[in-house]
C-alpha cells in the first residue's frame, strides 16, 4: 500500500485519497442536484454531525460519538420523511442521465404503447403526423433540422406536439429509445409522387424519403383521412389498425437479425 502522509495516528494511502475523493464528487453532486430546495440546508446539517460524528470517532469521544450517532440517524429519517419530492426529483435526474439510460434501456413495449395510444386518437380525429424512429443507421442531420425536445415519450406530448395550431405540428418528430429527440424536423423528399393509383402527399413522400436513405421506420398519419400507414426500406404499408402498426413496430423493433422483409412477411401472415 502506497502511504502518501502520516501524521501521528493518521496515515493516508493512495487508495484513501481516491476514497475521499469519490464521496466529495458525490456529496458535491447530490448538492448541485438539491440546490435552491429546502432539502438543500437539511443536507448540509447533515453533513456536518456526520462529520462531527467522523472527528469524534477518531479522537475516540465516545459520548459525543454516540450523541451524533443517535442524531444523525434521526435526521436520516426525517430527512426520508419530509423531502419525498426532492428525492424523487434526484432518482429522476439519477434516471434521465445518459450514462444510466445507455446501461438500464427502456422497455421497447411502453415506448411503442405511448406511441400507438397517440397515433390512434390522432386517426380519429385526422391530425396529421410524422413519427421516425431511427435504428443503425445515424440520423444527427435530420434531427439538427428540428428544435430539441429531450423529454420522455408520452401520449399526451406526441398530441400536443401534432396539434394543428402547434408551432411544432408542421415536420417530423424523431424518437430515439424513450425520449424525443426532436420535433419540427425536416426530411427529405421522395422522388416517387405516386404509388398506383395513390397519389403520395408531402408526409408520405417525405416518410419514404428517409426510409430511402436509411433504416429507420416512419410512422404516417394522414390529415385527409386518418389512414395509418408505415414507411420503411423505401416501402409504405398503408392503412394499418392501431393494432397492426403495434405488431409491426414490435416486431421490427425487437428483430434480432432479421431482415425487415421476413419480418413483415411473417407479421401480415400472422395477421
Amino acid at each position: 500500500m502506497i502511504e502518501i502522509l502520516k501524521i501521528g495516528f493518521l496515515r493516508l494511502t493512495l487508495i484513501d485519497v481516491i476514497d475521499i475523493l469519490v464521496v466529495s464528487l458525490i456529496i458535491r453532486q447530490l448538492y448541485i442536484w438539491m440546490k435552491g430546495t429546502i432539502a438543500a440546508q437539511i443536507f448540509l446539517g447533515l453533513l456536518f454531525i456526520v462529520l462531527l460524528s467522523f472527528i469524534s470517532g477518531l479522537a475516540n469521544l465516545k459520548l459525543l460519538n454516540w450523541l451524533s450517532r443517535f442524531v444523525s440517524d434521526v435526521w436520516i429519517i426525517a430527512f426520508i420523511i419530509l423531502f419525498q419530492p426532492e428525492l424523487r426529483r434526484l432518482l429522476m435526474l439519477v434516471g434521465n442521465n445518459p450514462v444510466f439510460r445507455f446501461i438500464f434501456k427502456p422497455g421497447v413495449t411502453a415506448v411503442i404503447d405511448e406511441i400507438v395510444e397517440a397515433i390512434s386518437e390522432m386517426s380519429q380525429k385526422q391530425i396529421g403526423a410524422l413519427i421516425v424512429i431511427p435504428r443503425q443507421t445515424g440520423i444527427r442531420s435530420i434531427i439538427e433540422t428540428g428544435v430539441p425536445i429531450q423529454a420522455k415519450v408520452t401520449k399526451e406530448l406526441l398530441l400536443t406536439i401534432f396539434y394543428p395550431k402547434s408551432p411544432l405540428h408542421d415536420g417530423a418528430v424523431v424518437i430515439s429509445g424513450d425520449r424525443i429527440e426532436a420535433a419540427a424536423c425536416t426530411l427529405p423528399l421522395s422522388a416517387q409522387s405516386k404509388i398506383g393509383n395513390f397519389l403520395l402527399g408531402t408526409r408520405h413522400r417525405a416518410a419514404l424519403g428517409l426510409s430511402e436513405i436509411s433504416d429507420a421506420i416512419v410512422v404516417i398519419v394522414s390529415e385527409e383521412t386518418g389512414t395509418i400507414s408505415i414507411a420503411e426500406a423505401g416501402k409504405l404499408t398503408r392503412g394499418l389498425s392501431p393494432e397492426g402498426l403495434r405488431k409491426k413496430l414490435l416486431a421490427e423493433l425487437q428483430a434480432g437479425d432479421k431482415t425487415p422483409k421476413e419480418i413483415f412477411e411473417e407479421v401480415s401472415q400472422g395477421e
